[in-house]
């Protein structure tokens, strides 16, 4: 997966991604100190980035038809 991230191992970029989420569910979405103020990415494109990279890394991890079974059946 080639992004704007300057990642390019989907594995690398799904560790990232994960600990931006972990931020949000243990520190919220937007937090103030004094006047400034800081808001993370959205929770839902995250966890959709979060599942493609998973998909993604699987994909490469076991090919196209990693968990892929084949039977063959002999009419008699």
């Amino acid at each position: 997966m080639d992004n704007s991230f300057g990642i390019n191992d989907p594995l690398a970029l799904l560790a990232e991604v994960e600990k931006a989420i972990l931020k949000i569910l243990n520190g919220g979405q937007s937090y103030k100190i004094g006047t400034r103020s800081v808001t993370r990415a959205d929770l839902s494109t995250l966890i959709s980035m979060r599942d493609s990279l998973r998909a993604e890394a699987e994909q490469t991890e076991n090919g196209l038809f990693g968990h892929t079974s084949v039977a063959y059946f002999d009419r008699r």
